[in-house]
């Protein structure tokens, strides 16, 4: 398998795993949707890292295998190209991705899937596929310009270049930037705290921002307002509230 689910104590971990580069061929495509679905529906998983590895996190498709495809055949598999991006994006749960070395194209849209991304200092990321004749069409023209801006967005992919994790950093292209050995363990810090946190509440907290990116202010509000009345029937409100009240702020234990 290129791609692994590997769980432990409610951390779930989707490991890229096609030596040398994780390049995302078209069977890498399909099993990375299929854990992703794997990682939505698992109860025992409460927050999700995606990784690449110590060295790569992903550089890209595979463009040898590309290089073969036309017009029709790519007509046809582009759906399934971006549905296999799209899964990892709407993981009902909080997904963190841990990059080191090149996340580039299909690899940089990956992380642009992930709700937050913690970078090794060595991290390249951007997308070249103008380089290649081609544009992004695993996301990256839509959640790149949401993250960065369309301004900033436009720039990267206008030119292809790769940049380096602190101007990513300064981008907001990343959120944090640790030394390469550390990447995977300060991943895992963030996803295990909120994987101690109130499964559902957390679920709504995505959900309302997703959305509501997606649509207007006045829409947005109403999404919120529905999820947030929601809440007060779950076992994990009582929790919380009774909680604050006995012992007071951030002491609760979700179960």
């Amino acid at each position: 398998m290129t791609v692994k689910l590997e769980v432990d104590e409610g951390v779930g971990t989707i490991r890229l795993d096609r030596p040398p580069m994780n390049a995302l061929d078209t069977a890498t495509q399909d099993a990375l949707r299929a854990i992703a679905e794997e990682a939505a529906r698992r109860e025992d998983v409460r927050a999700v890292i995606v990784w690449g590895g110590e060295k790569v996190f992903a550089a890209g498709a595979d463009i040898k295998e590309m290089q073969l495809m036309d017009y029709e055949a790519m007509a046809v598999r582009s759906r399934a190209l971006q549905e296999s991006f799209t899964a990892v994006a709407r993981i009902p749960k909080p997904v963190v991705a841990a990059v080191t070395g090149y996340a580039l194209g299909g690899g940089c849209e990956l992380a642009l899937c992930a709700d937050i991304r913690i970078a090794a200092e060595n991290a390249k990321l951007g997308q070249p596929e103008i380089l290649l004749g081609l544009i992004p069409g695993a996301g990256g023209t839509q959640r790149l310009a949401r993250l960065v801006g369309p301004s900033k967005a436009k720039e990267l992919i206008f030119t292809g270049r790769q940049v380096r994790a602190d101007e990513a950093l300064a981008l907001g292209l990343v959120d944090k930037v640790v030394p390469a050995d550390q990447v995977y363990a300060e991943a895992r810090a963030w996803a295990e705290r909120l994987a101690r946190g109130p499964a559902l509440a957390l679920r709504a907290a995505k959900e309302a921002v997703d959305s509501g990116l997606e649509t207007d202010l006045e829409t947005g509000l109403t999404i919120e307002r529905t999820l947030f009345a929601g809440l007060f029937a779950t076992h994990d409100r009582e929790t919380g509230m009774r909680s604050f009240v006995e012992d007071g702020p951030g002491k609760a234990k979700f179960r």
